[in-house]
């Protein structure tokens, strides 16, 4: 996932966003735990993915409280 994408996006969007990733995030657990997951990268590919998204929604609030 691109940075520059999420920018463009609002906040609205982005929590759209975060919430697709943390069901997927769960999906990739479960499939963990029970020892059906296939690529092993795709849990640590979601997790930066959330952290990206999430320190776009914190700058965008930190702009708009300055603004």
């Amino acid at each position: 996932m691109d940075v520059n994408i999420l920018k463009t996006k609002t906040v609205v969007e982005l929590g759209d966003e975060l919430k697709g990733l943390l069901q997927e995030q769960f999906n990739l657990r479960m499939q963990k735990g029970m020892g059906q997951m296939t690529n092993v990268n795709e849990l640590r590919r979601v997790r930066r993915d959330i952290a990206r998204v999430k320190t776009v929604m914190t700058q965008k609030s930190v702009e708009g409280n300055a603004a």
